[in-house]
């Protein structure tokens, strides 16, 4: 697809394999703030020296959120040389990507995806930057409980992913009174939708859904429906941490809770990165933003400390400790999870302020 310039000299450099949804059906947007991070971070690797002296190439290929282009991704790339693999933000998507990198030796290094098996069994060939799904979706419950909500009705489609972010929902809410009802998405239409809040009591929707379609029809048809007005919408998976979110859905888009992965408060690299990435995109930019400038750092790192060697670069993963923007990166086994794991990511809720849609408001840390 692409690859970012490289200086002079670029029959040496050092290439990486970026994958990222660029085109839809894949979060498109999401997918444009993760290669920004990538792209960034690449630069700023090559300006200091690069590894050894030679640059780093971002080799980039669109996923579009499809599985089987993300694997014939991942076979292209491993004969194209590349060092390592880094990117992607579709759990599904990543889970393809992994199970390839796994089977072929190469190192991938996920940035945003966060669908625990990754991979059936264990690796070594796989890391990731992002938080597993069982802990931050259990602080989001943990959220919806201390905001006093416990009938939760889930607007779910057909996914591995939501159906595991459902399991998660419901054994942490029923371990503590709570109830999960599940909508299918598949069957509902929207009005549908309100009724059967309505019917069942729910305090509390959370949309399992893709973006734009169906979550912002469902957004606009429990705003307008008064039997509601005491219904908190939420959405674990992030959908509105984007712009299109406030463009579609205006001062409706406010007041729905979602997962960012950022701490409090960068660190000072991660106030200086921000800056630029702002610019770049000319918005604020996203959590996924940081997790691709992340990737490409720790990469880089490894590359630099353990040699360009696909096995001795997948043996390092806990040996690295890197400066990340949102914190020291360290990888280390978690039980239950198959890859390498940053186990500390920050987690937040936070939503886009009633007051100001256009700002985000922390309401809850994990």
């Amino acid at each position: 697809m692409s690859t970012s310039p490289s200086p002079s000299g670029a029959e040496s450099a050092v290439r990486i394999g970026a994958l990222v949804p660029l085109t839809r059906p894949g979060w498109t947007e999401a997918g444009q703030h993760l290669l920004a991070g990538l792209e960034l971070a690449v630069g700023e690797v090559n300006d200091a020296g690069g590894v050894g002296g030679r640059p780093i190439e971002l080799v980039v290929r669109d996923t579009a959120a499809d599985p089987q282009r993300a694997a014939a991704a991942v076979e292209e790339l491993a004969g194209l040389g590349v060092a390592a693999l880094a990117g992607e933000y579709h759990s599904v998507v990543a889970r393809a990507a992994a199970t390839r990198a796994d089977a072929l030796g190469l190192p991938f290094l996920c940035s945003s995806a966060v669908l625990d098996a990754l991979t059936e069994q264990p690796t070594d060939w796989v890391a990731r930057i992002s938080p597993p799904q069982s802990r931050g979706w259990r602080i989001y419950a943990d959220f919806l409980l201390d905001a006093g909500h416990s009938r939760i009705a889930v607007a779910a489609q057909p996914s591995v992913y939501w159906a595991t972010g459902t399991r998660i929902l419901r054994d942490h809410l029923s371990a503590h009174n709570g109830t999960v009802i599940e909508l299918d998405m598949s069957a509902l239409t929207p009005a549908a939708v309100c009724d059967a809040l309505v019917e069942h009591r729910a305090t509390a929707l959370l949309l399992l859904v893709g973006h734009p379609e169906p979550a912002v029809p469902i957004v606009k048809f429990v705003r307008r429906d008064q039997r509601l007005a005491e219904v908190l919408i939420g959405a674990p998976a992030g959908q509105p941490e984007f712009a299109e979110w406030a463009k579609l859905l205006g001062e409706d888009g406010a007041e729905v809770p979602f997962l960012r992965y950022l701490p409090e408060r960068l660190t000072p690299l991660g106030a200086r990165v921000e800056t630029v990435l702002r610019e770049r995109l000319a918005q604020a930019p996203s959590f996924v933003a940081f997790e691709g400038y992340d990737t490409v750092t720790v990469l880089a790192e490894l590359l630099r400390s353990h040699d360009i060697n696909r096995a001795r670069t997948a043996e390092s993963w806990p040996r690295v400790a890197v400066e990340g923007t949102r914190g020291q990166i360290r990888f280390s086994r978690t039980p239950g999870i198959s890859v390498w794991q940053w186990t500390w990511a920050p987690i937040q809720v936070v939503d886009r302020d009633p007051a100001e849609p256009e700002r985000l408001r922390i309401r809850y840390t994990g």
